[in-house]
């Protein structure tokens, strides 16, 4: 299978911080790629980097077999880009936008409508709308039209469904998961992790290094303790007591529950008759199945602690 982006070494600092730490990964043909991470984790830098808008201080990135630094305006061709910010004219119409980017790449919107027929009928009714007077949602559909509309090899989502309600975001997915019959690969941000698990593979970033790339079930499935789901009505003074209990190693919130990780991994009744002897009520405390939430938390407790 051909590798769409090959990257090894890349470092990035700005000014003393550095934002990306020896940042090595490959994206096959045709993958749905996430990167996983908070703010500040160096997903927008390295995203930077692959769409050419950005240099490396080290490293070596190749994307669709060209290098991103020595062939940039060859490889601009061939990328679609959809960055953290809606970045279109605000004073252009939906349709003027779509025209002009197609414009750009040297292509119609007719030329190249099948590609983008799924996404673009939801806001085609509005083609003369101003873009800036558009809800997130149909900004989310206008900003993917024109990052589309020259039929890129490789398209470049920034954390496209930041900022847009549930429903809005699962279309979006759907949409993406059609583009897989036009074999265009996707590499895409997010900090959803509901999100992460419709990734083919995805890679854990945080303080500008990789923790771990995987399939998501896989990264899932290397939580290396037992976890508990502990619940009470007072979930403050739970928490607290917990990250207070001597046998807790970890404790985070979850929803409505804290989970925790305990020493032998071990849930005794002394958790328990802790937790009462604390005057937190209602307690329930029961093993639970990690998700890639917690291997994540677990592998940035064991960097912190390296």
């Amino acid at each position: 299978m051909n590798k769409v982006i090959e990257s090894s070494g890349i470092s990035r600092s700005f000014g003393k911080t550095r934002a990306l730490d020896n940042i090595s990964f490959y994206v096959d043909e045709a993958e749905v790629f996430g990167f996983i991470g908070p703010d500040g984790a160096g997903k927008t830098t390295l995203f930077r980097i692959i769409t050419t808008l950005l240099l490396p201080d080290e490293g070596e990135m190749k994307v669709l077999g060209l290098d991103s630094t020595k062939e940039y305006k060859e490889l601009r061709k061939h990328i679609g880009y959809m960055p953290g910010r809606f970045s279109l004219y605000q004073d252009l119409s939906v349709e003027e936008n779509l025209n002009f980017y197609a414009t750009v790449f040297g292509t119609t919107v007719r030329e190249n409508y099948d590609l983008i027929s799924d996404i673009y009928s939801h806001i085609e009714p509005f083609g003369k709308r101003l873009a800036g007077q558009l809800s997130g949602g149909m900004k989310q559909k206008l900003a993917l039209s024109c990052a589309l509309i020259h039929k890129p090899a490789l398209l470049v989502l920034d954390e496209p469904t930041t900022g847009v309600d549930a429903v809005s975001r699962s279309e979006f997915w759907d949409m993406l998961a059609k583009l897989r019959k036009h074999n265009i690969t996707i590499i895409v941000s997010t900090p959803y992790m509901d999100e992460a698990m419709k990734c083919d593979r995805v890679a854990l970033i945080q303080n500008g290094k990789i923790l771990d790339i995987d399939s998501p079930g896989k990264i899932r499935d290397g939580f290396s303790r037992k976890l508990f789901s502990v619940r009470s009505s007072e979930k403050f003074r739970l928490i607290t007591a917990l990250r207070e209990h001597p046998g807790t190693v970890t404790a985070y919130p979850f929803g409505d529950s804290v989970h925790v990780t305990l020493i032998n991994d071990k849930a005794a009744d002394s958790l328990y008759d802790y937790l009462i002897a604390k005057g937190i009520k209602d307690v329930s405390v029961q093993e639970t199945e990690a998700g890639i939430e917690d291997r994540f938390l677990e592998l940035m407790e064991k960097g912190a602690t390296a």
